[in-house]
């Protein structure tokens, strides 16, 4: 297995972008959330017993997955989100594990937003936070995707806290400023990790 470091933080944090500007310098990505849209295409098992649960709501008429519906049961039920959970975590956690064996990249980033919410911290050896303020994440949502600021903040309310996530992180990138101090941040966390990679049994720490 490669060196994993886990990349989470909250919506609108900035997890894509910063997984990108790794991949340019030649790191193996792992992205839950491409994954979970994988696993819940048509014809999928997860999408099947979706459909089996909810009924036809949970579909569009072409079949597609009706993703507002989804994030309203999510967001609107304790048990609906358990539910859901339970059935797409587990296969999202088997698929990404299998992809992070085939790495082949100095280290490999696995991208888990709800990482403190599963407590796959275990999983990682370096948890990178992209932490920003609030009012921030709902601005980038907003700007990105035709959600309101009342949907976004119902989404903030059932995720981890700030507190929560920088209690299981190694490392805390800022992303409140410029993308240029963007990726000078990302670009000397990728020296690091190529150092720990290269020294992980030889229990080097800084």
């Amino acid at each position: 297995m490669c060196y994993t470091v886990v990349l989470t933080g909250g919506i609108g944090s900035g997890k894509s972008t910063i997984a990108q500007m790794f991949g340019k310098m030649g790191i193996d990505i792992i992205d839950s959330d491409i994954i979970a849209r994988q696993v819940l295409s048509p014809g999928q098992p997860a999408l099947l017993a979706l459909h089996a649960y909810f009924g036809d709501e949970i579909l569009m008429r072409n079949g597609v997955l009706n993703r507002f519906v989804l994030r309203e049961k999510i967001c609107n039920s304790d048990n609906d989100r358990e539910w859901i959970n339970n059935l797409l975590h587990p296969v999202i956690r088997k698929i990404a594990r299998k992809k992070l064996a085939c790495s082949r990249s100095p280290w490999c980033l696995w991208v888990v937003p709800l990482l403190v919410e599963n407590s796959l911290q275990s999983y990682a050896d370096r948890v990178l936070l992209v932490d920003v303020d609030s009012v921030t994440q709902v601005h980038r949502t907003m700007m990105r995707s035709n959600m309101k600021s009342e949907e976004i903040e119902k989404i903030l309310s059932i995720q981890a806290s700030r507190s929560q996530r920088v209690a299981i992180a190694d490392d805390i990138i800022d992303n409140s400023g410029s993308l240029d101090t963007l990726k000078t941040k990302v670009l000397l966390l990728h020296g690091y990790y190529l150092f720990l990679s290269s020294n992980r049994d030889k229990h080097v720490s800084l």
